[in-house]
C-alpha cells in the first residue's frame, strides 16, 4: 500500500511540473519577439540606398581633378543664387530679422528718404584720420565735428523711429512687433551705406509716392 501511495504522488508531482513547465513556454512564446531573419542595416548602408547608387570612383587623376572642379563650381552657384535671392528680398532666403512684410515695409520707407545717418561710415574714417595726425588743432576741430555729428545722428534715429512706427501702424494694424525694435531695425538700416543694404533697396529717394 505504501508502494501505490508512493507512485500516485510521484505521478500527480510529475504531472505539475509538467504543466508548470507547459505554461512557462507558452509564457515565454507569449512574449518572445521573433527575428527578422536578417541584421539591421547600417545608416551609411541606409542613406546610400536613399541617394541612390555611389558613383564609381575616378580611374585617373584627371577625372578626379574634373569631378571636384564641377562639384565646386555647382556649390559657387547655389551659393550665388541665393545670394541673389536674398539680395531681391525673397522671404524663403533672408535672415529672420529680415522676414516679414512689415519688415519689408520698414526698409521701403527707409530706402525712400535720405538720411545723415549714412554718413556713419565715413565718420569713423574721418575719425581714424584725425588720431593720426600730429597736429593738435585738427584733432580738436576733427573731434568736435564728430561729437556734434553724432549727436544730429542720435535726434535723427529717434525721429525716424517715431515716423516708421507710425506709418506701419497705419498699414499693418494688427502687427505685433514692437516699438523699439522696429525703430532700432530702422536705425542700423539708415545707417549703411545704400550700396550695401542687405536686401537691395526697392526704391529710391525719389520713388516716396509708390510707398504707401
Amino acid at each position: 500500500m505504501r508502494f501505490l501511495r508512493r507512485s500516485s504522488a510521484e505521478q500527480t508531482t510529475s504531472t505539475d511540473s509538467e504543466n508548470d513547465a507547459e505554461r512557462s513556454a507558452e509564457e515565454r512564446a507569449q512574449h518572445h519577439t521573433p527575428k527578422k531573419g536578417k541584421p539591421t542595416p547600417s545608416r551609411r548602408d541606409a542613406e546610400g540606398k536613399r541617394r541612390g547608387p555611389v558613383p564609381p570612383p575616378p580611374m585617373t587623376q584627371r577625372e578626379a581633378v574634373k569631378r571636384a572642379k564641377g562639384n565646386k563650381e555647382e556649390r559657387r552657384k547655389a551659393v550665388t543664387e541665393r545670394r541673389e535671392r536674398m539680395m531681391q528680398g525673397d522671404d524663403r532666403y533672408l535672415m529672420p530679422r529680415d522676414k516679414g512684410p512689415v519688415r519689408a515695409h520698414v526698409r521701403d520707407l527707409v530706402d525712400t528718404r535720405r538720411h545723415l545717418m549714412g554718413l556713419f561710415m565715413p565718420l569713423v574714417l574721418v575719425v581714424f584720420a584725425a588720431t593720426l595726425a600730429q597736429n593738435m588743432l585738427i584733432q580738436q576741430y576733427a573731434t568736435l565735428f564728430c561729437l556734434a555729428l553724432l549727436i544730429m545722428m542720435v535726434v535723427e534715429g529717434s525721429l525716424l523711429g517715431r515716423y516708421v512706427n507710425k506709418r506701419v501702424r497705419a498699414k499693418f494694424p494688427d502687427h505685433k512687433d514692437r516699438p523699439f525694435s522696429l525703430g532700432w531695425y530702422a536705425f542700423t538700416r539708415a545707417m549703411q551705406i545704400r550700396k550695401l543694404r542687405v536686401p537691395r533697396p526697392r526704391y529710391t529717394p525719389k520713388d516716396i509716392a509708390k510707398v504707401g
